[in-house]
């Protein structure tokens, strides 16, 4: 028996999702105690429920997802429109120093992915795709060089393989992200009051301190037509990051179109608020962001194939886990320790923990969880969304050009 959901239907399914995975989060200890990101829960639900209908009573569900795309582009047009280059020079040296600590995650990756490759007698194609790109990069990067690997390489099985590393990094990036930070937290005795970012000015963690759910001193309110305005702001980031994407496309550098989306809206934000043309309302902007992460995570984990993780080869899932608890171990003694050990970098980290195994969206839903907790960080708010979504995502096309000139893969 075969249901098939419309992308209407879909999207209403999406929603419901949030909502059981909302109510599931404030009703057991468990969940709420450890900060898991609310789509992630209720994703994995349905993700069970669908896999469980199918072996269980041969009955399979097929969705409309051709909304998760849009949605994961309009939410970094909403990074972009929301990056403000005044506010992120006032993240001097830490926005440069977990800029570093990324770089040297994603290098941690490949080598490790590589070699663990090698050490199976996998291709090294399996290592890269196992490392960064799918990792670091998420499912757009991992289907961008998946047919690339694909058709230039005749690597069978390429697609398959990034979009299982790329939606298993997806749920262990949310689910580890609120166990690190708690521990980190309940270890060192951190509260929002010990949050001084090295090398950022009190000043400017005061004024970035601003949550999406209140209103500053001053600020628009949502009304229709700040709405209509943020709305076709991000309407047009996400059309002209497509066309971007579809002209930049070379055999030499492949960028997905979120990035190219996300530098729009960074171009855009900056270039009215320069010539005085417009000021972009950061609550609407911020509001259409959170709905636009929260419904594309939603259907991402609604996507989650159980039974093709499951039938992973065995080294596969050994290189995943050797990834995992190389994150974990890096975040909790390199990248905790260097942005300060105090409550930001401690928000920092579960937002790391997105970033390394998932994608910037599972970053943020992570870093949401834990301030909701413990307290607002704007810091983290502040750095995680510029080097996770914007600058790591350059710097990993970059390195994994250098990666590919290595004569193991006879490019």
């Amino acid at each position: 028996m075969l249901f098939e959901f419309d992308a209407m239907s879909t999207l209403v399914i999406a929603i419901v999702v949030l909502l059981i995975g909302r109510a599931l989060v404030n009703r057991i200890g468990f969940l709420r105690r450890y900060s898991i990101p609310e789509p992630v829960v209720g994703g994995l639900l349905a993700a069970v429920l669908i896999t469980v209908l199918l072996f269980g009573a041969d009955v399979q569900v097929a969705m409309d997802l051709s909304l998760q795309t849009p949605l994961m582009l309009a939410f970094f047009a909403t990074i972009g429109l929301g990056a403000d280059l005044r506010t992120l020079l006032k993240g001097g040296r830490s926005l440069i120093v977990f800029w570093a600590l990324m770089i040297g995650m994603l290098v941690v990756q490949n080598i490790a992915g590589i070699t663990a490759a090698w050490a199976m007698d996998l291709h090294p194609l399996v290592g890269l795709l196992s490392g960064s790109i799918t990792l670091l990069g998420g499912h757009g990067t991992g289907a961008a060089y998946a047919g690339r690997f694909a058709e230039v390489d005749n690597l069978q099985g390429a697609m398959e393989l990034a979009m299982a590393c790329a939606t298993f990094g997806l749920v262990l990036g949310g689910v580890l992200g609120g166990p690190v930070a708690q521990r980190l937290i309940k270890r060192n005795k951190l509260s929002k009051e010990t949050a001084v970012t090295p090398g950022v000015p009190a000043a400017a963690a005061e004024a970035a301190e601003v949550q999406p759910d209140e209103t500053a001193s001053g600020a628009k309110t949502l009304t229709p037509i700040s709405f209509m305005h943020s709305l076709l702001l991000i309407v047009a980031c996400v059309l002209c990051g497509r066309w971007l994407s579809n002209v930049a496309q070379n055999e030499y550098v492949t960028l997905p179109s979120f990035v190219w989306t996300l530098f729009t809206g960074v171009v855009l934000r900056n270039g009215l608020s320069f010539a005085r043309l417009y000021k972009v309302d950061d609550n609407t902007v911020a509001l259409l962001g959170g709905v636009s992460l929260s419904l594309f995570l939603a259907m991402a984990l609604l996507a989650l194939r159980l039974w093709e993780l499951v039938s992973l080869a065995l080294p596969i899932l050994v290189v995943l886990a050797i990834q995992t608890v190389l994150a974990a171990i890096y975040i909790t003694y390199l990248t905790f320790p260097v942005m300060g050990r105090n409550y930001d970098a401690a928000v920092i980290s579960a937002g790391h923990c997105g970033l390394a195994l998932g994608a910037t969206p599972t970053a943020i839903a992570n870093m949401q969880a834990i301030t909701a907790k413990y307290g607002p960080s704007p810091q983290a708010f502040l750095i995680i969304p510029i080097v996770g979504a914007f600058l790591i995502d350059i710097t990993n096309a970059l390195f994994l050009q250098g990666f590919l000139t290595l004569p193991i893969f006879g490019y």
